[in-house]
């Protein structure tokens, strides 16, 4: 009778033992996943402060550079198509992340092109609303380099908890995924040549 209780108390301790690391382990890879949908959102929100600061630039340059109609075409165009894309936080693998990355870089090429046009037209670079404007815009592209990195480190920290043994197998249990990375732009990897 006593070696059949002490049978049953060491069955319900590993029982006991093996659902609370389950339930630990589960509920950390939640926390995480939280965390990488939060890093998102920031990423999601600074990129959306840029697209608010678009039509005030795009209307200030307009006054000065109406003849330039292309190039402020193609930053509202840019615009448009950039916050269209939108990626489902649950669904943050690499071809989304890739998707939504391409949209914001052809808005950031459209901005480029949209700057560089105070050096063409005096007057505009004088002017207070564009100067304010810009620096604006120098601030949020700081701010988006640096959420993009915390979602880069979030990201990694939840696919490595994916990933490693033995949380991998409740990861493949209940569902969780590894989610995608911000990459550097094509041809970053290589310096720009400078020639005088």
């Amino acid at each position: 009778m006593k070696k059949g209780l002490t049978v049953i108390v060491i069955i319900a301790a590993i029982v006991l033992a093996l659902f609370f690391w389950v339930k630990n382990s589960y509920n950390g890879l939640v926390k995480s996943d939280e965390q990488v949908k939060a890093a998102w959102s920031q990423v999601e929100n600074v990129y959306q402060r840029r697209a608010d600061l678009i039509p005030n630039l795009v209307a200030t340059v307009k006054g000065y550079a109406a003849h330039e109609s292309s190039t402020l075409e193609s930053v509202v165009e840019a615009r448009s198509k950039a916050t269209q894309v939108t990626v489902d936080p649950d669904r943050l693998d690499a071809g989304e992340i890739a998707r939504f990355q391409e949209a914001q870089g052809e808005l950031t090429q459209a901005l480029g092109r949209l700057v560089m046009l105070r050096e063409s037209y005096p007057d505009l670079k004088a002017n207070q609303n564009f100067m304010e404007l810009q620096a604006q815009l120098e601030g949020t592209e700081n701010r988006i380099s640096t959420e993009r990195m915390k979602f880069n480190e979030t990201a990694r920290s939840y696919n490595t908890m994916v990933r490693s043994f033995p949380k991998n197998i409740i990861a493949s249990m209940f569902g969780f995924e590894t989610k995608g990375y911000f990459e550097a732009a094509e041809g970053t990897e290589t310096a720009p040549k400078v020639e005088f």
